[in-house]
């Protein structure tokens, strides 16, 4: 009976050790499709695209949120105070200034859609790789449950047996 508790133990560890490979074999699968996929938009990215994200990037930035503000606030005093009066080029209500940040939004503001609308595209394209990973892996995972369940009711016929040597022997010594 020992020897039966240990064949099913291995087969465990063994399982468990087949669930590991799929892991693997999934990530693996998963980051070979990412690969191809980063570098097919990058083949079909065009200048005026990369353009458009970097410029994107950088309006979304500290770094610009930091010059930015910097150069507002420089503007507003310069404008403002006494000390600058004969300099002063945009008195308030800072009409220019106004212009400038009209201007600065209007023009950030197709690069920042089409930097949007371009990481969507890669957001659908990831979404589908998922789905597709996950649809083969529930797929995988019937088949290991339809296995599980051919072993079970092996194992139950396997006690069943056993029940029946051990009543035969009962019955042989009794």
């Amino acid at each position: 009976m020992p020897k039966l508790t240990e064949d099913l133990n291995s087969t465990a560890v063994l399982s468990d050790a087949h669930a590991e490979r799929i892991d693997r074999i999934v990530d693996d699968y998963k980051n070979h499709i990412l690969t191809q996929l980063n570098a097919q938009d990058h083949r079909e990215t065009t200048r005026s695209d990369r353009l458009a994200d970097k410029v994107a990037f950088f309006a979304g930035s500290w770094k610009f949120i930091i010059i930015f503000s910097t150069f507002l606030i420089l503007w507003m005093l310069w404008n403002s105070l006494t000390i600058t009066n004969t300099l002063h080029f945009d008195v308030a209500p800072f009409i220019l200034l106004n212009l400038i940040l009209s201007f600065t939004a209007a023009f950030q503001a197709p690069f920042i859609i089409m930097s949007q609308n371009r990481q969507a595209i890669r957001d659908k394209h990831e979404a589908v790789v998922d789905f597709s990973i996950n649809y083969k892996a529930e797929i995988e995972i019937d088949d290991v449950q339809k296995h599980l369940h051919h072993l079970e009711l092996q194992v139950a016929d396997i006690h069943q047996m056993l029940h029946k040597l051990h009543s035969k022997q009962a019955e042989n010594q009794g």
